[in-house]
């Protein structure tokens, strides 16, 4: 039976698969089903059919099929032994049977249904390509046109998908408007309510960053120099942690580039944030007293059990350490993930004298209980 054309079929799957990479075999499988839907949807029919695209000729086979039984219930789907065996002698009770139907007038309006299924299937077989697509490139940046920017999410053109990004991703200080090109980092490929990919993108990750000296420092690109760690306040300042295994190599002055050049290219993608490029070191001390920067450290007194870490800096150097709003102390602990107490030279010497005291107290205390014994 012929519901569509054959050969105008055969070329357009043909063309499918070469061009949309959406295989032959998996068509044919979505147009039998279709057939199968078309069948019932204008026969309202409660045969158990089946439908088979012969992948040589084109040709189309509806089979209802009947299951092989003594006494028949319901001749819709059961078939006794006797008049199965004039298809097959072999077949026993309890087994199937297909038999070859050709219903009337099983042409334009049967074919043009299939047709719809087909469409539909292309595009979710298109999407789920698509979605592999993207789903690949978690981790990596892409480029996209600014298409609304007026509800606080961001949608981008990325080409064959639309970019989301949530405001939550969004640098503060930045304003987005239509047909703006931006840089994002895919944090995530999600499904949408009707099946279509969606790609969630950032601005504000910490990957993001690491990204981008990827692609600006050819050093850290070749395996080289290693971003161990980053920690950002979106649109303000971000530390980055580095670190060569080469000892002929300067980490920091590989990033940072002649004359800043290098680093300059990446605080421009930031809209302007401060960076700071700080040596990576296993010795915690040296670590945290680097992620302090700018600041100048006296001393670090490391707590390995609690991760904690009691810094000593020079009087004038306190609100440096700490940072407008303690901005500079919390990004030295997220850089680090060390718990970091910052105290003045004269705090620290005031504790002691106070623990001093404190301990003097209590060796008086003891000295008097033992005394009156």
């Amino acid at each position: 039976m012929k519901a569509i054309d054959n050969k105008e079929l055969e070329v357009a799957l043909e063309a499918l698969e070469k061009e949309r990479g959406i295989k032959k075999e998996y068509l044919m499988e979505q147009i039998e089903i279709a057939l199968i839907t078309a069948y019932k949807n204008n026969y309202k029919d409660s045969e158990n059919v089946k439908v088979v695209i012969d992948r040589q000729t084109g040709e189309t086979h509806i089979f209802a099929v009947k299951e092989i039984v003594e006494k028949i219930e319901n001749p819709v789907l059961q078939i006794t032994k006797s008049e199965a065996a004039k298809i097959n002698k072999q077949l026993e009770i309890g087994d199937t049977v297909d038999i070859e139907i050709n219903p009337r007038n099983f042409g334009r309006i049967a074919a043009q249904t299939a047709k719809q299924v087909i469409i539909q299937k292309l595009r979710e077989a298109e999407r789920d390509i698509v979605f592999g697509e993207f789903n690949e490139r978690k981790g990596e940046i892409v480029s996209g046109i600014v298409q609304k920017a007026d509800t606080g999410i961001i949608i981008l053109d990325l080409g064959k998908l639309e970019g989301i990004m949530p405001a939550k991703e969004q640098i503060p200080i930045e304003k987005y408007k239509v047909n703006d090109k931006v840089k994002a980092y895919v944090i995530d490929v999600v499904r949408g309510t009707k099946g279509t990919p969606q790609v969630i993108v950032s601005r504000t990750a910490g990957d993001f960053v690491k990204k981008l000296f990827e692609f600006e420092i050819p050093e850290i690109y070749e395996g080289l120099i290693e971003v161990k760690s980053v920690s950002r306040d979106p649109g303000n300042r971000c530390k980055v942690a580095v670190h060569a295994q080469n000892e002929n190599i300067d980490p920091v002055g590989s990033c940072v580039g002649q004359k800043g050049v290098r680093i300059q290219n990446i605080i421009n993608e930031l809209s302007g944030e401060k960076i700071d490029v700080i040596e990576w070191n296993e010795d915690p001390s040296i670590f945290i007293s680097s992620a302090l920067l700018p600041a100048k450290v006296m001393a670090v007194d490391i707590n390995e059990e609690e991760t904690s870490a009691r810094v000593i800096v020079p009087d004038d150097q306190l609100s440096l350490a700490i940072g407008k709003a303690g901005q500079n102390a919390r990004l030295a602990a997220r850089l680090t993930g060390w718990k970091i107490d910052i105290k003045s030279e004269t705090q620290f010497r005031e504790m002691l004298m106070k623990m001093q005291e404190e301990q003097e107290a209590t060796d008086e205390n003891i000295k008097e209980e033992n005394n009156e014994e």
